[in-house]
């Protein structure tokens, strides 16, 4: 999964980083809640692990900008108040669940588990299948039917995430901040010129596209017609 860190304890939001890191998952990590709610708006994320007192704006108002953004992205807040009326304040702000400090770090992965599961079924399993595309996530080959696809590991990102968001309309910012994530210089146009190699490798004489453009937008993943 890809995981926001919202936490200003930089000692403890390295240690989570770590521990996600160890799991595999993608990790980015803001230290204040200004920088947090960028972060968070892109909508590139599975999860947010949000502590509840950040510099500029607190846990809850982030997860109620993510609730008003109808962002998908699973919010775990994490504070140090234990009191059930502050379990239904950060509930009430949108949070999805809600870890108390101190914590063990294996309850920690144990809730983003359980998070990625609800909020998106096709990350517990080893393969992502839309129509007949099917990614193999442990093997990292790809293939449509019976045809393997050669992917480069830009493409496979970026089929990647159209398959994770089979269905929605992604705009190019946001292809661009999943795919290109950690390279600072890369232009949105890039996300075309990929899309282009990736429909040469996905599309077999006549076979459907199921890479819809969006004008002006960017792009949609649609599971073949029958």
């Amino acid at each position: 999964m890809r995981i926001l860190i919202v936490e200003d304890d930089k000692r403890l939001a390295r240690l989570i980083e770590r521990v996600l890191r160890e799991e595999r998952h993608t990790v980015d990590v803001a230290h204040d809640g200004e920088s947090g709610l960028d972060m968070l708006l892109q909508g590139v994320y599975d999860v947010a692990v949000i502590d509840w007192m950040l510099p500029g704006r607190d846990g809850p108002s982030l997860c109620r900008a993510a609730r008003a953004a109808r962002l998908p992205t699973a919010l775990l807040l994490l504070t140090a108040r234990g009191q059930i009326e502050d379990k239904m304040l950060g509930f009430e702000s949108g949070a999805d669940d809600y870890l108390v400090k101190p914590f063990a770090f294996e309850e920690l992965l144990a809730r983003v588990r359980a998070l990625g599961r609800r909020f998106n079924p096709n990350l517990g399993n080893d393969e992502l299948r839309i129509g007949t595309i099917v990614l193999d996530l442990r093997s990292y080959t790809a293939r449509r039917g019976e045809r393997r696809l050669d992917l480069t590991p830009t493409e496979w990102r970026l089929l990647e995430y159209l398959m994770r968001n089979a269905g929605q309309t992604l705009t190019r910012q946001q292809i661009l901040d999943y795919v290109w994530s950690f390279e600072h210089d890369v232009q949105p146009q890039m996300v075309d010129v990929y899309v282009s190699y990736l429909r040469r490798k996905l599309n077999a004489p006549g076979e459907a596209d199921p890479i819809v453009t969006v004008r002006g937008i960017g792009y949609r993943l649609e599971a073949e017609r029958a």
